[in-house]
């Protein structure tokens, strides 16, 4: 088994909208936009991803769903800093398998709380999970 991963030291860390963050480089996340309150990822799924069904593990499509949602929440404000989830639901629709894109959306920014949902979809452009969150932009 190799001790390698994609973050390791000997490449420049993929820049997630403004920030580092080492989990989504290990997982191989795509940043594609976040801009006025609407961000894009990807990732394609491998087999370490998946769950006993040979399908995405819920774990990954969260892990999606609230960077997606945090990323559209501080594209809204333009805000440098992460972003702190306080809640989060997820609906699980059908099984993700394939390349996995998930879009996120502000729905409300205000000066502390920031409305968000986020869905995953699959290679036919069918929604597979969807998610409704809150987040506070870090000071």
């Amino acid at each position: 088994m190799s001790t390698e991963n994609s973050s390791s030291p000997s490449r420049t860390p993929v820049n997630y909208f403004g920030l580092n963050i080492p989990f989504l480089d290990h997982l191989g996340v795509v940043p594609e936009f976040a801009e006025g309150g609407k961000s894009r990822i990807s990732v394609q799924l491998k087999p370490e991803y998946e769950n006993s069904f040979q399908v995405a593990h819920g774990g990954l499509i969260m892990t999606l769903l609230d960077f997606a949602m945090a990323a559209a929440a501080r594209s809204s404000m333009n805000h440098a800093s992460g972003a702190i989830t306080v809640d989060m639901t997820i609906s699980f629709l059908r099984p993700s398998v394939g390349k996995i894109v998930v879009e996120g959306t502000t729905l409300k920014s205000g000066k502390t709380i920031n409305y968000c949902e986020a869905v995953v979809l699959n290679d036919a452009g069918e929604v597979t999970a969807k998610s409704s969150g809150t987040f506070i932009l870090r000071r």
